[in-house]
């Protein structure tokens, strides 16, 4: 992951989903595209602790771009994005940056931090493109890190996540909590690591509840730091 971006004093802040629930803990936090973010909660040791059973963390900061309609797939195209062939399926983007197809005609980009591809493309979608919608994309994000993730969603989800071929590189789209998610299953640095998004409106209600049984399995929240620990001490604001 690249270090974070310090906020552009012209731009106007933007608020995590997630905030109030994470102002409530012991948290330090930088800026990262125009939104503060925790890098770290609590203690070293029990960071490192709850990775070892099942951690969330708030992914909120990262820049999204939805799109869809007859002309998006071909247009993506043109433009030098590659989209995954099947749909409910994601596909890599630069440096850990993604494009998930959640239907036929329907695309959603995520860029990592230091990455523009969601800004070009929402940029050339402003100024008009025939057979393109562009969809707003403000969700929570969340992620899940740890060996017992599974052990926690099958409490809240009929999804085996267990069960799925991350090579496939599949996006499940399933509720929780009565609550409609996305979730990519995945792992990073040789660990399990999933990424779910939710609508920002029901993004506390769903930490929460992911907070507790996390907790009850003997992990937590941990800041954006514990999982990337590469991000440098000049960052901090």
């Amino acid at each position: 992951m690249n270090g974070p971006m310090r906020t552009d004093p012209a731009t106007p802040p933007r608020t995590s989903p997630l905030h109030s629930a994470l102002a409530t803990l012991s948290s330090q936090w930088v800026t990262i595209n125009q939104m503060r973010v925790a890098t770290s909660i609590g203690f070293p040791a029990e960071e490192r602790a709850n990775l070892r059973a099942v951690a969330l963390a708030d992914l909120s900061h990262l820049k999204r771009c939805g799109l869809k309609g007859p002309g998006a797939e071909a247009w993506l195209k043109a433009t030098g994005v590659e989209p995954p062939l099947g749909i409910n399926q994601w596909a890599p983007l630069g440096e850990c940056s993604l494009i998930a197809r959640l239907a036929s005609s329907e695309f959603l980009i995520e860029d990592n931090v230091g990455q523009d591809y969601a800004d070009r493309v929402r940029s050339q979608l402003g100024r008009g493109v025939v057979g393109v919608t562009p969809v707003l994309r403000q969700d929570a994000e969340i992620a899940l890190a740890g060996p017992h993730i599974n052990e926690l969603l099958l409490q809240i989800c009929s999804v085996n996540f267990a069960a799925l071929d991350i090579a496939l590189r599949p996006i499940v789209m399933t509720s929780m909590m009565g609550v409609s998610v996305l979730v990519i299953p995945g792992a990073w640095r040789g660990a399990p690591f999933y990424k779910m998004w939710c609508d920002g409106t029901y993004a506390v209600y769903v930490w929460e509840h992911l907070l507790q049984i996390a907790e009850e399995l003997g992990g937590g929240a941990v800041g954006l730091a514990a999982l990337f620990p590469d991000m440098s001490p000049e960052h901090q604001q």
